[in-house]
């Protein structure tokens, strides 16, 4: 497949992510004021799509509360400035394992919820798009394994295309982008999909670049698809996913430093990742533009 560059770019901004980041950046948000702040200053700054987890408020751990999510998306609605709402539905599939010699009981950080509960602050605060992770994989903390089986994911995809929420598939792996075409082909999700290649995230695909064109290659031609890589490899992929035809995320989710020994906001992110895609010739799209592109519709919590 050809390089093909994407003229007209959307960016999103990860803004505060579900890693144990609160202590390693005064910078990352915690309460929903400064979750949803934060959001509102990405959006100014050229993001046009806010995707967004929640914390306590206190501790900074990151949190799956619906009230938590309610009040970070009646402060974004409520500013002055426009983007459109991602909410985070990927927490609640958490296996922490005990030693290879003793797996069992599971351990402390274990937090297996129903598809009803993981997608409880999606009903109530109707965002226009939430995540799907669309597979099961190690991550290299310690023994956890991100847990979304066959039937969970069929079921929260069915639940999502229900309530007229766009899933954006989080794609680790190529077989998590095989399975995301059969939940199209079965119905569960529409088509034209989108997708969020996450490049770079042990032990999911690495972030070179035969392994992100095979990732790319693997997305069908009508899709949408935006891409991100994490830590100092953040913005090189905003090129990266511009000149392979697609649209870009950064933010604090991904990455902490704007560059060595300088701390980055979500704003600073957004502020250079802009300045990257203009620079490659291509124009940064706003979110009434990717209302229309993706067929989204801007409602209000219930």
């Amino acid at each position: 497949m050809p390089l093909e560059m994407n003229r007209e770019v959307f960016i999103t901004c990860a803004i505060t992510g579900s890693g144990s980041s609160q202590d390693r950046s005064p910078h990352v948000p915690r309460s929903p004021k400064q979750i949803a702040d934060s959001a509102i200053a990405a959006a100014r700054a050229g993001a046009a799509i806010v995707h967004c987890h929640v914390r306590d408020p206190e501790s900074g751990t990151p949190v799956r509360v619906p009230k938590l999510y309610r009040e970070v998306t009646e402060r974004i609605r409520d500013a002055d400035v426009d983007c459109v709402l991602n909410l985070t539905a990927g927490m609640g599939g958490d296996l922490v394992f005990g030693s290879p010699s003793s797996p069992l009981p599971l351990a402390e950080g274990t937090d297996m919820a129903s598809a009803e509960e993981r997608m409880e602050h999606i009903i109530e605060c109707a965002p226009e798009i939430c995540t799907l992770d669309c597979g099961t994989m190690n991550f290299a903390e310690a023994d956890y394994v991100m847990t979304n089986t066959p039937g969970m994911l069929r079921t929260m995809g069915a639940m999502m295309t229900g309530l007229g929420v766009k899933p954006e598939i989080e794609a680790f792996d190529t077989g998590h982008l095989w399975f995301a075409k059969q939940l199209v082909s079965e119905g569960v999700i529409k088509s034209p999909a989108l997708v969020q290649l996450c490049m770079g995230v042990p032990w999911g695909a690495p972030d070179d670049l035969n392994t992100f064109m095979a990732m790319v290659n693997n997305v069908p031609g009508e899709w949408h698809w935006s891409a991100f890589s994490i830590g100092r490899n953040e913005m090189p992929y905003v090129a990266a996913a511009v000149l392979a035809g697609g649209n870009v995320r950064v933010g604090l989710e991904d990455n902490l430093w704007l560059e060595k020994g300088k701390l980055a906001t979500n704003e600073e992110l957004v502020e250079r990742a802009v300045t990257i895609v203009e620079s490659l010739g291509a124009r940064v799209i706003g979110p009434e533009a990717v209302r229309e592109r993706l067929g989204l519709t801007k409602r209000a919590p219930r």
